[in-house]
């Protein structure tokens, strides 16, 4: 599946519709921040089952859930979580989000939609079983993860 201009805009769309909703549901900056901190802490305990997967002794159906799990999580508006006055504060901790994130809406796209599109591909590709080829897919979405980490996430 090609990620075009319409689906990265569609996609756009859906998260600022999501954002308006957080906000008009009196969603607080504070509460974005940890409902995001969350959704990444998800995110990275599912690529740890993968991980312990595609390094270790297979398991297709764990493999499976946890890819699924990181693909609607993908698809779940993220970028929502993202709204107006969460450039600073405090969730669970402090935001750990570089202020140019909110600065450069562009780049941001790109790199969600090339998020999305390597975890969508992970779920196809863990359902065929295929270790070797789901090691490969886990490791484009190590580098689409780390694309955004590298230019947008203050280190811990």
């Amino acid at each position: 599946m090609k990620f075009g201009i319409s689906s990265l805009l569609a996609a756009l769309l859906l998260s600022c519709s999501a954002g308006a909703f957080a906000q008009q549901a009196g969603a607080k900056p504070e509460q974005q921040i940890k409902w995001r901190q969350s959704v990444y802490q998800v995110l990275g305990w599912n690529s740890g089952r993968i991980k312990a997967n595609v390094d270790g002794q297979y398991n297709k159906d764990e493999v499976v859930r946890a890819a699924n799990a990181i693909a609607a999580l993908a698809n779940s508006g993220i970028g929502s979580l993202f709204g107006p006055g969460t450039e600073t504060g405090k969730g669970w901790k402090e935001t750990a989000t570089k202020p140019e994130f909110f600065k450069n809406p562009q780049k941001v796209g790109e790199l969600a939609g090339n998020f999305n599109r390597e975890a969508n591909e992970l779920a196809k590709v863990a359902a065929t079983g295929d270790a070797a080829a789901v090691k490969a897919q886990f490791g484009n979405l190590g580098k689409a993860c780390k694309a955004c980490h590298d230019d947008f996430k203050a280190k811990d």
